[in-house]
């Protein structure tokens, strides 16, 4: 989801960076079930059930439902639905959509948001392009949110990489800041100019959040107030990590990564 607040940007301890990824983790993880769970046949209602099911077993709560009144704890967002699609016993999934998956959750007081969009069953040489683009667009917005670096540096490492491949960056929603609430400073379009906007500096909690159209960037919100389609009825996709600046680089929260021990064995 989108934020549009207005205050100082807050800059995170390490220790409250630990606290962040555990929440972020739980997204994570939330998050692959949902993928495996996007299938032909699905609808959206039941990925919606799942997703606030196994949240709360971890100890985490949804962080979108009621959410200034969203009635769901997942935005699933099929086809031409850029973000906010509400979910629906009525919407079944059919083999060739493409579902973004947006989920968020509060651990202890702490906030983490993640999405990404998935195919279901076969899809299209041109959806798995898209997809493939606005990922790799999201990877290097995360890699341009280093120390020393600006907030336009992010926008435009996503312009630059899908506007030549033909899609568009849609401009009416933004990434955000993330914390103690779901939505803090700053504001992170998915365009700009590099060199421009705040200073990124150590402690920067951002969740970053290409969505990018097949065809033009113009969305509409449908009559249920949240659900935002592309105008001309291309499709969209979305992507999205919570990552924190930190001297040593970004470092994406909502990413498990599996670290070898000592004995050689794995560990999350």
């Amino acid at each position: 989801m989108d934020g549009r607040a207005r205050e100082r940007i807050e800059l995170r301890t390490s220790d409250e960076i630990a606290r962040i990824r555990e929440a972020c983790l739980v997204v994570h993880d939330v998050l692959d079930e949902l993928v495996l769970a996007t299938v032909p046949g699905v609808t959206t209602a039941e990925l919606d059930r799942l997703a606030r099911t196994r949240a709360r077993e971890r100890g985490a709560e949804p962080a979108f439902l009621g959410y200034h009144g969203y009635p769901a704890s997942l935005c699933a967002s099929v086809n031409d639905e850029v973000v906010h699609g509400i979910p629906s016993e009525g919407r079944v999934l059919r083999d060739g959509d493409v579902v973004g998956l947006d989920f968020g959750v509060v651990l202890g007081g702490w906030y983490g948001d993640s999405a990404r969009t998935v195919p279901v069953g076969r899809v299209s040489a041109e959806a798995a392009r898209l997809l493939a683009a606005t990922r790799e667009a999201l990877e290097r917005a995360v890699a341009a949110a280093v120390p020393g670096g600006r907030l336009g540096d992010l926008g435009a490492a996503v312009q630059a990489h899908v506007e030549p491949r033909g899609y568009s960056v849609v401009r009416e929603f933004v990434g955000h800041g993330i914390g103690r609430r779901m939505h803090e400073p700053p504001q992170i379009p998915n365009f700009g100019v590099r060199g421009t906007g705040p200073a990124l500096r150590p402690g920067m909690i951002l969740a970053i959040e290409p969505m990018v159209n097949a065809g033009g960037s113009e969305v509409e919100v449908l009559e249920d107030g949240w659900t935002a389609v592309t105008a001309d009825g291309s499709l969209s996709a979305h992507f999205e990590h919570t990552v924190a600046v930190t001297e040593d680089g970004p470092e994406i929260l909502t990413l498990r990564r599996v670290r070898e021990s000592a004995s050689g064995g794995g560990r999350g």
